[in-house]
């Protein structure tokens, strides 16, 4: 799974579920990639630069990735090959919304994976406090400082 996400508030944005190892589901991250542009647009972010960390899968690194958001004001940050410390912050969030996932909404029970990622994305996004956001929701706390 991979998963596109505001670092600034938290909120998950969008995702691409590949049943290969590696993620090279190439189309579904460029699926998942229109959909966090078309959020970034609808905020009003498009000229603000916003910073795409990633690693060096096949996907980012592909010229058709990079032309995809070339006109977005985005500028790539990706891990060197087998070091996940380049990019902590997403690295430990990545890590820790999969483990909510399976083990809180049991993702690996679920008969329909992406209407329990859904809830899941709905639920971290609009019902779940967050110490580091005052006690607010991803969604309350962008809004109360005045983010669309």
């Amino acid at each position: 799974m991979t998963l596109y996400f505001d670092v600034f508030n938290n909120e998950l944005l969008s995702y691409c579920i590949s049943p290969y190892r590696g993620g090279h589901n190439f189309k579904g991250h460029m699926i998942a990639l229109k959909k966090f542009l078309l959020e970034k647009t609808k905020r009003g972010y498009t000229g603000v630069e916003t910073i795409l960390h990633s690693d060096q899968g096949p996907v980012y690194t592909s010229r058709a990735f990079l032309n995809a958001h070339k006109n977005y004001n985005i500028k790539r940050s990706m891990s060197r090959a087998g070091t996940p410390t380049d990019n902590p912050i997403i690295e430990a969030l990545n890590g820790w919304i999969k483990d909510e996932l399976y083990k809180d909404f049991g993702l690996y029970q679920s008969n329909d994976i992406y209407k329990t990622i859904e809830d899941f994305f709905y639920y971290f996004n609009n019902e779940r406090l967050a110490y580091s956001k005052k006690y607010k929701t991803p969604v309350e706390y962008r809004i109360q400082l005045g983010f669309s």
